[in-house]
């Protein structure tokens, strides 16, 4: 009985009750999930949170789809009531949903860098948390200009149409944009395991790289696409190998600046443009936490003072500030300097695909391909329908007597096109359209108008059949439209681009308070520093379950330090900028301050106030790179660094060294090896796989680097080597590993 008990304990951890026709029967979890959750999921990623090739997710195109049918684009203005109600009948969410996603669209919001929506009355700002926009019924929007190009030939079968909820109504699936609106404005969405986070580009920059790459797809897109455009204006801070691989994989982070401007006689700063990412409500939270805890002491007022002119924060100062040092402090220190991060993730035919600007652009020029064919496959069919009624005219025409004789002797109306169309020997089609002419036209200016337009006809349709047949003339066609739609609604950028050497860092090492601390760092990234006195009164380190200290180290405030990963990367960072903590917190988890790279890991930490010394990079192969610690030095504040060392063999061991000193190597076939770092040369170059210390025979390599303590220095004294490369000798009677850095 016990273990019947025990199996149906287990039962119950596996399995859910479901009711059915009164019968309770068992189904595992996983299925239940299976069958509830993951057609849950699936309708979030590909009907609600993620964009499509045309730009816009379908609440979006809902909408605008809505408003295009009530005239809005020609007409005047409507309440934004109104638009809300009738699109309820393709998008059956509440109202306020609804009106919250025009809000975002209008130009009155200024979220987009093309507003779809031209708008009247207040909706608001992207950049004010608390600035409410006006209920609907206040509001008045319609279709702006540029809409033009979203509907371009949407009444010419150019996009797949489908049923609404209810099937009362049919609505696009995409629609047919004539420009790549997916890069012209931000997107962002999360769904379910996944998010995008699109920025926007200028409406010429990507016209014109649009056009270079289709007429060459090896084009370099950073040629003529300079980075992004944010309709908040401000600065891009631009670093060209962010930009790079932004454009290339789709993912990465643009560092964004606000403007500013110093009035001097009311010493007082202006910031009038700030981080598309960020609002002026949070920028002045931070502000004020800075200056009550101490670490701002230059301002004595800061406020709102935005109005409809447009967003301005005033900054007063305190006597004797230097406006452009306080700036600089303020930019490493509040959201006035921000990070706006890509994801650049589409729904390609109901997939989810993170690409590259020239695959988005590739995949673009496929859709806009097959809307332009279905566009003159459109246009082609009317014109054959045309040219087949003209082509029964012209028979008539050649003998219209003939045509009046035949419908003067019959006797009655339905049998006229019968009649005509023996008499001729047409169709029906031919002879219905033939009988309707009216009298009037009966002359000589229409017949032979009608035998011109003949002759149109076909020249048209020969046109058109050479289009279909022949993929460069429908890129001939993209290009001249991409060149209209540029000419028409391009504009001036409105993100400046503030390159590296433009910036001046103003040394803020005088304002740094000096004090001493111990440095704490966890297996699993996690960094603590802590005063000598809170550690005094209290050293129990808190963890994550697992998760063990690596290093602790005493050193002081302003050092820096130097993080390297398993990507071949440095990050470096201020020890001011870590919050001073206790014994008893997690601490700042480093990846995620940093802002690691995805799956990139934490291999070594480097505390430096002078950049003397060396980093030593023990390798699989043998090898061992020794690298003056002043090469990651940079004259500029610069937190990431590329090729950080070499990438050609797997790293076994990082050390630092202060001085020279004696390191032990240990083979994986048992051999081990003691040489002085004196005897291995340094290398300026970061990435150096540096020189042979080791020599290994196949199928061998070097496991493990330790430092030679004075406890260890006579045990391994037969070890030692004056020259290298070196074979090295069998470590039989030595201890272990783990036991020689223990002692």
């Amino acid at each position: 009985m016990a273990r019947k008990s025990k199996d149906n304990d287990k039962k119950e951890q596996h399995k859910v009750y479901i009711e059915n026709s009164g019968v309770v029967v068992y189904e595992p979890i996983t299925e239940t999930l299976e069958k509830n959750y993951m057609p849950y999921a699936i309708s979030v990623i590909a009907s609600r949170a993620l964009p499509e090739i045309d730009g816009f997710k379908p609440s979006h195109r809902k909408l605008l789809y809505t408003m295009y049918k009530m005239g809005l684009l020609t007409g005047a203005r409507t309440k934004s009531a109104n638009v809300v109600g009738q699109t309820m009948k393709l998008n059956p969410h509440g109202d306020s949903a609804i009106y919250e996603t025009m809000v975002r669209l209008t130009k009155g919001n200024e979220t987009l860098l093309y507003p779809y929506i031209d708008s009247k009355g207040n909706f608001g700002k992207f950049y004010s948390r608390d600035m409410s926009y006006a209920a609907s019924r206040y509001t008045e929007v319609k279709l702006d200009g540029i809409c033009n190009e979203v509907f371009r030939d949407i009444d010419k079968n150019t996009v797949d149409f489908m049923p609404n909820y209810d099937n009362t109504l049919m609505e696009p699936k995409l629609l047919p944009v004539a420009f790549p609106s997916v890069l012209v404005n931000s997107n962002m969405g999360i769904a379910v395991s996944m998010a995008s986070s699109i920025c926007p580009f200028n409406l010429d920059e990507v016209c014109e790289t649009c056009i270079e790459l289709i007429k060459n797809p090896n084009h370099d897109i950073i040629s003529t696409l300079k980075g992004p455009d944010f309709p908040g204006g401000g600065f891009i801070v631009y670093d060209e190998d962010e930009i790079k691989r932004i454009y290339n994989t789709g993912k990465g982070s643009v560092k964004l600046r606000s403007k500013y401007n110093y009035d001097k006689n009311a010493n007082c700063i202006e910031v009038t443009q700030i981080p598309y990412s960020t609002t002026v409500e949070a920028i002045m939270d931070k502000i004020v936490e800075l200056i009550k805890q101490g670490k701002i002491r230059e301002i004595s007022y800061i406020r709102d003072e935005t109005d409809l002119g447009g967003l301005k924060l005033a900054i007063d100062l305190k006597r004797g500030t230097d406006p452009d040092k306080l700036m600089q402090k303020l930019f490493k220190m509040t959201p006035l300097q921000d990070n706006f991060s890509c994801n650049f993730n589409i729904l390609i035919n109901g997939v989810p695909k993170v690409m590259g600007v020239a695959e988005i652009l590739d995949e673009w020029v496929k859709f806009r391909k097959g809307c332009i064919k279905r566009r003159v496959e459109f246009d082609l069919n009317k014109a054959k329908e045309k040219l087949h009624l003209l082509m029964g005219l012209e028979k008539i025409l050649l003998d219209i007597d003939k045509a009046i004789k035949i419908v003067r002797e019959t006797e009655e109306e339905n049998e006229v096109v019968a009649n005509l169309m023996i008499g001729f020997g047409i169709d029906s089609v031919q002879a219905e359209y033939v009988a309707e002419i009216k009298l009037r036209h009966l002359n000589k200016e229409y017949i032979l108008n009608r035998l011109e337009e003949i002759k149109r006809l076909e020249e048209s349709i020969q046109e058109m059949g050479s289009i279909l047949a022949d993929e460069r003339k429908i890129e001939k066609i993209i290009i001249k439209e991409l060149n209209e739609i540029r000419k028409k609604y391009s504009k001036p950028r409105k993100t400046m681009i503030l390159y590296e050497l433009d910036i001046e860092y103003e040394d803020e090492f005088e304002d740094i308070p000096d004090y001493p601390v111990n440095l704490f760092l966890s297996s699993s990234g996690y960094l603590k520093k802590i005063t000598p006195q809170s550690l005094r009164m209290s050293n129990e380190q808190k963890l994550k379950e697992g998760d063990f200290i690596t290093e602790h180290i005493e050193s002081t405030n302003r050092a820096e330090l130097i993080f390297f990963t398993d990507k071949f990367q440095a990050y470096k960072a201020r020890l001011f900028d870590f919050e001073d903590t206790k014994a008893s917190v997690m601490g700042d988890f480093i990846p995620a301050k940093l802002e690691f790279n995805e799956d990139e890991n934490l291999v070594g930490m480097i505390v430096t106030t002078d950049y003397s010394g060396y980093v030593l990079f023990c390798f699989e192969n043998g090898k061992l790179a020794k690298v003056p610690l002043n090469s990651y030095e940079t004259k500029t504040n610069r937190k990431k660094l590329l090729n950080a060392y070499s990438d050609k063999s797997k790293l076994v061991k990082m050390l630092f060294i202060a001085e020279e000193k004696e390191l032990m190597f240990f083979s994986s076939n048992g051999r081990a090896i003691v040489v002085n770092t004196e005897i291995i040369p340094s290398k300026v170059t970061r990435n150096t796989i540096g020189v042979q210390v080791m020599n290994l025979k196949a199928k061998t390599v070097l496991q493990d680097v330790i430092e030679v303590t004075d406890e260890i220095s006579e045990q391994v004294d037969k070890f030692r080597v004056k020259s290298i490369p070196a074979v090295g000798s069998l470590a039989k009677n030595l201890p272990d590993i783990n036991q020689l850095k223990l002692t």
